[in-house]
């Protein structure tokens, strides 16, 4: 028996739920990278990152190359690099609607405050 969608999809996402896993995907997203740059940007052990990356080839976004002694990853499909371009695309309207409430918030209360406030009565 097949597991639903929505499941798979959870797993999905489950994967991404990790900040060192989406700056992995955010750095192969401009271009390949060896373990030694992803190392010495995330600033992490090298275990912490073996484990992750671990965790991201398991799931089919990354693919490991080898050339010699060294190890490169890339993206194993654009469509990872257009997903997290659509999650700040979200998170950017969300925050913007956010500072937009606050601001009609800060305003509203700026307005109960002044000279003519039943508070002030």
């Amino acid at each position: 028996m097949s597991r639903p969608l929505y499941q798979v999809k959870a797993e999905f996402f489950k994967t991404l739920g990790h900040p060192v896993r989406i700056r992995v995907l955010e750095l192969l997203s401009e271009r390949d990278h060896h373990v030694s740059e992803l190392l010495a940007d995330l600033g992490i052990e090298p275990a912490n990152l073996s484990q992750q990356l671990a965790v991201l080839r398991r799931a089919k976004l990354v693919v490991p190359r080898k050339d010699g002694t060294t190890v490169s990853y890339s993206l194993t499909s654009p469509s990872v690099a257009e997903l997290l371009a659509v999650a700040r695309g979200i998170l950017t309207s969300v925050i913007t609607g956010q500072m937009e409430l606050l601001d009609d918030l800060q305003n509203s209360a700026a307005s109960s405050d002044g000279p003519n406030s039943p508070e002030t009565g």
